[in-house]
């Protein structure tokens, strides 16, 4: 009995929703990176992109947990001699929820360019609506 390796044109990709209402935030993202990695899939093969599409609503009601509000921070670098640039996450959930989920779903990806692929299919939306309707997406419980 041999392994079985997927090939990348013999991969199926499926549109799942998480939503993120109520939620902590780790956990919904954490689950969103299982489902573009493809890792849910009997399929599964490690240097395959094989995962699928996730759309993640509500992103502005994901909740995170203990002093995180305050006490962590998102820092980046302006490329300019001293411009590091600090965010508290009560101040960046308030104003850019979206991109306090992709921050945690990136940091659950491998940094090479099957994670940038597969970040590629992440979808965040703000609000309950979404405008993939199209693809029938299933609904992911948490």
């Amino acid at each position: 009995m041999s392994t079985f390796l997927a090939k990348p044109a013999e991969v199926e990709r499926a549109w799942y929703v998480i939503d993120a209402a109520g939620k902590p935030l780790g956990r919904v993202a954490a689950q969103a990176a299982v489902l573009l990695r493809g890792k849910h899939k009997p399929t599964f093969t490690p240097n395959v992109d094989c995962g699928d599409h996730v759309i993640i609503i509500n992103c502005k009601d994901a909740v995170l947990t203990g002093n995180k509000l305050t006490q962590k921070k998102w820092q980046r670098h302006t490329g300019y001699i001293g411009h590091l640039k600090e965010t508290r996450y009560d101040t960046l959930m308030a104003t850019r929820p979206n991109k306090a989920m992709e921050l945690a779903v990136k940091g659950m990806l491998p940094k090479n360019t099957l994670g940038r692929n597969a970040l590629l299919r992440l979808r965040l939306f703000e609000g309950a609506e979404h405008n993939h309707q199209a693809q029938k997406p299933q609904t992911v419980e948490a």
